[in-house]
């Protein structure tokens, strides 16, 4: 009989958290999960979801003008900011109830309340006061925007939390940041009719991702009409009559509704109680995690976002599932963080997996680079003149394509089938045998038979 009132306690309810509490009652242990929010975590409540049911409205006004192109006449539109938050709305509390259903059918006990550890088989839950014990704990409680408070002003923007809960729809934005959260949500407010501005420190958006993509993908953006300004950061924000004004560093003075800070997200370590359970932390505030999602307290386990390794849902619920097989089934599992397929709903889509040529470049002798540029078929009735761009990177040694990066409609839907022969290891010559789909955007992957040039010793030739 276990001294413990729980074999295993998960403090966070997002998607890392409730798939290993879930799984673990469902194998029999007693199991207890506090979230002090809403079940579902980032990704469901404020994340991915809504993102992408955003980005969904923001593509309608160019569906009426392309339909022009094939014969339809669509008559004056209108968008009801309102009703798409309504709508919204009632997804979210639709998938938030499913998440609550499956872990009471799976028996585990749910606690809406924050929760903090007291020691290092000791949870206190806030709401109440009370004290339980478990054996072994899991920490998921994910990551938050990062506030930036050393800017004047902050405390008048908003993060990509309080975007999706706006009362009214701004007639300009201005987003800091460059990352794929920044580039998502200019696009969706530029889709809007927001009139959208982004500016951002470095040289290129989107730093981790293939350059060529990254440039594709800024010409496509300013070509819609959204402004990019790169090499500035915004200095201070200040309230006016009319709105915010936002001073640049180089001297600019823009005057907008709203100004929103996507300059990245930080692991939720703070005051959950990790120093008085001697878990260890690093200097980002992430949780300091084995192979095997183990913290410097052995019976406690860190999960997903709070552990900063791969901020991906996908990722989170694989390591609970790692985790699983550790725990309770006597099977350690290392969580596998190679040639993740990654997607940016921007407008075009970025879908990606494996080595950009950059980073190929530096670990391999010699690539070669299979690239095509074109306009999809769509465009050529509606007149639209954006590009699709799809690349392959290839290590010439074995043939092995290492890297696969698609700019243009669906990217994201690609980027996940084309992980599985990456993640197999295919080579150019499996993509070249493998019989195209015509009339297919995606038939191209297997269509390059000639390199677009070689990249030896980190040099194009």
């Amino acid at each position: 009989m276990s001294s413990f009132d729980f074999d295993l306690f998960v403090v966070g309810g997002g998607s890392g958290g409730v798939r290993s509490a879930r799984v673990a009652a469902s194998l029999g242990k007693k199991v207890g999960i506090a979230e002090e929010y809403r079940y579902g975590g980032t990704c469901v409540i404020r994340g991915c979801v809504p993102k992408k049911l955003f980005v969904y409205a923001s593509q309608y006004s160019e569906h009426f003008e392309d339909a022009a192109g094939f014969g339809w006449t669509v008559g004056e539109s209108t968008f009801d900011w309102k009703k798409l938050i309504e709508a919204k709305n009632k997804e979210i509390a639709r998938l938030e109830g499913l998440y609550r259903k499956g872990l009471d059918n799976a028996k585990a006990e749910i606690f809406d309340t924050r929760a903090e550890l007291v020691d290092a088989h000791t949870i206190r839950l806030l709401k109440t006061g009370r004290t339980v014990t478990a054996e072994t704990i899991v920490v998921a409680t994910g990551g938050t925007p990062n506030l930036h408070t050393a800017l004047p002003g902050h405390e008048l923007c908003i993060s990509s939390n309080e975007a999706f809960h706006l009362e009214e729809l701004p007639k300009s934005i201005l987003i800091a940041g460059g990352g794929y959260i920044a580039v998502e949500f200019a696009n969706i407010f530029h889709g809007l009719g927001v009139e959208t501005t982004l500016i951002y420190r470095g040289a290129e958006i989107l730093s981790r991702f293939d350059h060529d993509l990254r440039k594709g993908l800024h010409e496509a953006m300013e070509a819609k009409g959204i402004r990019i300004l790169c090499h500035d950061i915004i200095e201070q924000v200040t309230k006016t009559e009319d709105g915010l004004s936002a001073l640049t560093k180089n001297d600019k003075q823009l005057k907008v509704d709203t100004v929103m800070l996507a300059l990245g997200r930080t692991p939720n370590t703070k005051n959950i109680g990790l120093e008085a359970a001697g878990v260890a932390i690093n200097e980002f505030g992430a949780i300091v995690v084995d192979e095997y999602s183990r913290t410097s307290v052995p019976n406690i386990y860190a999960l997903g976002d709070v552990t900063d390794r791969v901020q991906l849902t996908p990722v989170a619920i694989h390591e609970a599932m790692c985790f699983i097989e550790t725990v309770y089934k006597n099977n350690p599992t290392r969580p596998d963080h190679e040639l993740i397929p990654t997607a940016v709903f921007s407008q075009p889509e970025i879908g990606t997996v494996g080595l950009t040529e950059e980073d190929a470049a530096k670990r391999y002798p010699e690539l070669e680079i299979y690239r095509a540029q074109f306009r999809p078929m769509k465009a050529t009735l509606s007149g639209r003149s954006e590009k699709m761009i799809m690349k392959l990177i290839v290590n010439s040694a074995d043939r092995r394509v290492i890297g696969a990066h698609i700019l243009g409609h669906d990217a994201g839907e690609m980027a996940q089938l084309l992980g599985i022969p990456l993640k197999a290891g295919c080579t150019k010559e499996d993509f070249d045998r493998t019989m195209a789909v015509h009339p297919t955007a995606s038939e191209e992957l297997v269509t390059m038979y000639t390199p677009s040039y070689r990249i030896r010793n980190g040099e194009r030739v």
